[in-house]
């Protein structure tokens, strides 16, 4: 079973992130972020991995460096969780709707972080969670996790549905990605030997 679990400490937020790539798409989270613990949970559903989110941050500031500090930790625990990544299929993508909203996912588990986001959200406001902060999590993420994304909400009125195929777009290319392939068994996929840098 490939599984990691790591704890971050700062003076803003307590975070402990557990994951399984080889779940059944379990999730608990107690972040104290609802609207991310919904997203997350796309995340762990889609993409077949058990995640199990405690955080506890400076939300009477706002949410920013929980969900930052979330995205960081996630990153790292997937990181670690992924080993070598020998016999990996390596790239995931997938396409998402959501009544009249739909997305684009594509990434590369590669060693090498990079994030191209392209996300018009229709209001700034999802309930009380601001979306910029979907930005801050993917980066923290992307960065930690070193993996290479690519998201694109390519049409959505609903900023809340825009919201939503992101994250399952995402979980789906993750799931798309950790997956072993049989005809590369044993087999790291990179002709440089390594996608750890």
């Amino acid at each position: 079973m490939r599984t990691a679990t790591i704890t971050r400490h700062t003076s803003e937020t307590q975070i402990t992130v557990s994951i399984n790539l080889d779940g059944t798409g379990k999730g608990h989270f107690d972040t104290g972020v609802p609207f991310l613990e919904h997203m997350l949970d796309q995340i762990s559903r889609h993409g077949l991995i058990d995640l199990d989110i405690v955080a506890k941050g400076d939300n009477h500031i706002d949410d920013h460096h929980t969900v930052e500090d979330i995205g960081i930790t996630l990153g790292q625990a997937l990181k670690e969780a992924l080993g070598n990544k020998v016999g990996i299929c390596r790239y995931g993508f997938s396409y998402v709707p959501l009544d009249e909203a739909l997305s684009r996912v594509v990434l590369d588990l590669s060693g090498r972080p990079g994030l191209v986001y392209n996300i018009d959200f229709t209001r700034a406001m999802i309930g009380r969670f601001d979306v910029d902060l979907f930005s801050e999590f993917f980066h923290g993420l992307v960065n930690h996790a070193m993996m290479t994304v690519h998201i694109d909400n390519l049409r959505g009125i609903n900023a809340h549905h825009q919201a939503e195929t992101v994250f399952k777009a995402f979980g789906r290319a993750l799931r798309a990605a950790v997956a072993y392939d049989e005809r590369m068994a044993g087999v790291m996929p990179s002709t440089k030997g390594t996608l750890t840098a």
